[in-house]
């Protein structure tokens, strides 16, 4: 029987999950990976990540596309949504493509020897400056093996191009690269799992040397992608993505962190934050409730959730999450004089049976 996926859930269905504050919640149907939310200075949440080619046809059979190897859709553009209210999503289209970039124009024969239907845009976020966007993304095809990074400023305070690189081709190669604005006003970057480095005010280069910084203890990394680092309850908070068993594609993919009173760190032991929320953002909605994003990543259709706790799901890369946004309600709160961050929705919250790594809270 073929796999049918379901559509967002009601705007009224989400209205009442969304201030109940204790379920995961369906809310965008459109085919993505890696999703990103942040508040604009506008008040909307915007919303981004991986995504299909723009012409694209939906069915059941591209809205489950894993994304990867040869059969891949991912395009080169960066689509954009913003809600007001996380329920109605508005397309703000594609207003930055590969051919934005400078690597279009450095590396202008690359492109061409390879058909645009092979070129990639993974894991795009955006972040505010104060007066202009910043967008920072992976690019792995046509540049891999040798690059792997892209950052670009907007003009000014519309999400629209012209944009500018003023880092250039001295980004280099950077899997998964986000930013992140300290309180003492610097611009770091991240990347892998996980590597650190400040910027210059004016992002034309790094300002120091790349750092490593990662978990302590039995389990001393991340994972291996989708890492950022966010301020919460003043502590930094390193959140890395992983397989459950610890091998690619094998259980659940999931998102754990690890906090720090520096930066640099040294930072403790790795937690659990939930399943099936690899590559997850955490965010706060305007009502000061956190969330966290989450998608589709498996190699079979969409499992039921029932027996999703004490399901073993080492055989293949398995999840509960529809193609699509979900949300996914967490509870972030200081205890003990650390910042505890788990899933609310028990279907996420308890770690599966395959989960390599014991965690004790």
């Amino acid at each position: 029987m073929p796999f049918l996926a379901a559509a967002a859930e009601s705007p009224t269905a989400i209205k009442t999950a969304l201030a109940t504050h204790d379920r995961a919640l369906h809310v965008h149907d459109t085919w993505v990976r890696d999703p990103y939310i942040i508040t604009g200075p506008d008040g909307f949440y915007y919303y981004t990540g991986t995504t299909q080619r723009p012409e694209t046809i939906v069915t059941d059979e591209t809205k489950t596309n894993t994304g990867l190897g040869p059969k891949s859709l991912v395009g080169w553009h960066v689509h954009v949504w913003r809600s007001a209210d996380l329920t109605t999503w508005e397309s703000l289209g594609t207003p930055y493509t590969l051919k934005d970039t400078v690597w279009y124009e450095k590396a202008r024969a690359t492109f061409d020897q390879n058909s645009p239907s092979e070129w990639r845009v993974w894991a795009p976020e955006l972040h505010w400056l104060g007066t202009r966007w910043a967008l920072i993304h992976t690019t792995p095809q046509p540049l891999a093996p040798k690059v792997g990074g892209t950052l670009v400023l907007s003009q000014g305070a519309e999400l629209k191009g012209p944009w500018t690189s003023p880092l250039s081709t001295r980004i280099g190669k950077r899997h998964d690269p986000s930013l992140f604005h300290d309180t003492d006003g610097t611009w770091w970057m991240i990347w892998g799992a996980t590597e650190i480095a400040p910027l210059k005010p004016d992002f034309s280069d790094y300002a120091g040397e790349p750092q490593h910084i990662g978990p302590s203890g039995e389990s001393a990394k991340m994972g291996h992608e989708g890492c950022l680092i966010q301020r919460i309850e003043g502590r930094y908070v390193l959140f890395g993505t992983g397989w459950s068993t610890g091998q690619m594609r094998k259980g659940s993919y999931n998102l754990y962190y690890a906090t720090a009173d520096k930066i640099t760190g040294p930072y403790g032991e790795r937690k659990f934050v939930g399943r099936f929320l690899g590559h997850g953002t955490p965010f706060r909605d305007k009502a000061g409730r956190w969330w966290c994003t989450a998608f589709y990543n498996g190699n079979v259709p969409t499992l039921p959730s029932e027996g999703i706790v004490t399901r073993d799901l080492s055989a293949d890369a398995q999840t509960i999450n529809q193609p699509g946004l979900t949300l996914v309600p967490l509870d972030v709160r200081l205890a003990g004089g650390d910042v505890v961050i788990r899933a609310k929705d028990p279907r996420y919250r308890t770690p599966g049976p395959d989960e390599v790594q014991k965690f004790s809270q």
